[in-house]
């Protein structure tokens, strides 16, 4: 009985293209490379970025001048105004920064800036502080404590 996995299309296995077996087979002499040229040797590869004696696009794109560095710190920016939201007499430190979605990495430390309103009575614990967000959180009735 024939099953079905045994059905094939009659050109579902393609034959391998063996070269260099004589010009009756199709792929004698130069192999299907053509005559001449690099690409024709052996080891004969361009390397990678060559466009063919073209400017390659690395080259014709301006260079960025400078340094960048890989290992600057990054602070966890947060304002005063984004901390309103928090209950009267709450304390909120790194952790609870981190719950409530405020960080992102925990790696990097956190400051603190002065920018909107503060009316609420909250301790707040972070790296550093801005001399604008000490005031306003010490004129809430807070206090501002540095890690």
């Amino acid at each position: 009985m024939v099953k079905l996995c045994d059905i094939r299309s009659p050109k579902s296995i393609k034959k391998r293209k063996r070269v260099g077996r004589g010009n009756g087979s199709g792929h004698g002499t130069t192999s299907g490379r053509g005559t001449k040229g690099q690409l024709s040797r052996s080891g004969g590869k361009s390397r990678l970025g060559f466009e063919g004696g073209q400017m390659p696009l690395q080259r014709r794109l301006p260079h960025l001048k400078g340094f960048k560095n890989t290992r600057k710190k990054v602070n966890n920016v947060i304002n005063v105004g984004r901390l309103e939201k928090f209950k009267d007499n709450s304390v909120i430190d790194y952790d609870f920064l981190k719950k409530s979605g405020f960080i992102m990495k925990k790696s990097n430390p956190v400051k603190i800036l002065g920018n909107g309103k503060l009316t609420k009575k909250i301790t707040v614990k972070a790296n550093y502080f801005s001399r604008s967000a000490i005031t306003k959180i010490e004129k809430a009735g807070g206090k501002a404590e540095v890690i």
